[in-house]
């Protein structure tokens, strides 16, 4: 199979966790982070913080699973090549990894306050999850024309993102929100252990991502 531009995944791995890329913008972004979740703790916003954690957790499980198909075949799906100020997995530069972590949060705010409300027939949940996710694709086909992000296999492209990547996101995410606190714990909970369990065996153990 004729990849594009395989060559970048050498170019991603190079600067991979290096210091080199650091620009001073890491920290007010970081600033921002940290006050999006503040605000809403301050508020004891408890249901926004879970959707914010849910898709953020779900986020770097895709991360990670991404990063070991680079290992085991040799390109990951999607890289970042270039114009981060630091490359946390192959896949995923300083700067996306802050837009998701308030992903969840900020769209949180249109969820209407019935979770069983329909709009067009559907379940808002699930139609906002899916409205989401369009508007996410779309981003993306705008990201991978730039030198910053690229889709390595030709077959990889907005609609499967859209599909098995958006959808899956924004769903934990608005579902999340409505979980009782004890499964948004024990959900969320697991899901930040496996991730953490999954950076300490394969990126710092093993050495594969």
């Amino acid at each position: 199979m004729e990849l594009n531009h395989p060559e970048l995944t050498q170019t991603a791995l190079s600067i991979l966790r290096n210091g080199s890329t650091f620009q001073w913008y890491f920290i007010p972004l970081l600033a921002f982070v940290v006050y999006v979740y503040f605000t809403e703790v301050e508020k004891k916003n408890w249901k926004a913080i879970a959707s914010g954690l849910a898709l953020y957790s779900t986020h770097w499980a895709y991360e990670i699973a991404n990063a070991l198909i680079q290992h085991f075949s040799g390109h990951a799906l999607w890289t970042v090549p270039t114009g981060t100020s630091f490359l946390l997995l192959i896949g995923v530069g300083w700067e996306l990894s802050a837009m998701f972590a308030v992903s969840g949060v900020i769209f949180s705010k249109i969820l209407p306050a019935d979770p069983k409300q329909k709009i067009l027939g559907i379940n808002n949940r699930i139609i906002i999850a899916i409205g989401n996710a369009a508007l996410f694709s779309i981003i993306e086909i705008f990201l991978a024309k730039t030198p910053a992000f690229h889709w390595v296999y030709p077959w990889w492209g907005a609609i499967p993102v859209f599909v098995t990547v958006y959808i899956p996101f924004f769903l934990m995410a608005n579902f999340a929100y409505d979980w009782k606190p004890k499964t948004q714990k024990t959900v969320i909970g697991t899901l930040i252990a496996v991730d953490i369990a999954a950076m300490i065996l394969f990126a710092g153990i093993l050495k594969w991502i």
